[in-house]
């Protein structure tokens, strides 16, 4: 059984929910990354991503150097678990429809992040295809709805 820390990309960089959300964007940036966890203590509290910049704090017109990315932070993340099996965290990403996740150990500190090209390299191929069809359904839902 090959686990989820053989596969995730290890201390991924994490910012504190009163970080301003100017640098939590900067940093995201700097990255290239989509998405920044946010932690207290090692203890993920929520997670931000460059379209909850976009819909809760620009289209808004808040302050985004002053306002804390708690404020548009989204608390409820799903997270996987660091000895947990590749292909049961391949099937859940598919049936929430992420292509990341977080990773945390048992005591729920932030360890990584994991992604569905990290999981590709080494779950089953009709699991990665499944996944990525379910991701990509509801991504094609969206765009018929908003047309």
């Amino acid at each position: 059984m090959i686990q989820i820390k053989d596969v995730m990309t290890p201390n991924f960089k994490w910012m504190a929910p009163d970080a301003p959300v100017a640098e939590v964007a900067q940093q995201m940036r700097d990255m290239d990354c989509g998405f920044m966890p946010l932690a207290e203590n090692d203890k993920m509290v929520g997670m931000i991503t460059d379209r909850d910049i976009t819909v809760r704090a620009v289209a808004q017109g808040m302050d985004m150097q002053n306002t804390p990315a708690r404020d548009i932070m989204t608390p409820k993340t799903y997270y996987c678990f660091d000895d947990q099996d590749v292909e049961e965290v391949c099937n859940n990403m598919g049936e929430i429809q992420v292509r990341r996740m977080p990773v945390v150990n048992r005591d729920k500190r932030l360890v990584g992040i994991v992604s569905m090209g990290d999981l590709a390299q080494v779950a089953s191929r009709p699991n990665v295809g499944q996944t990525q069809q379910q991701i990509t359904a509801q991504l094609q839902e969206k765009q018929k709805k908003a047309a």
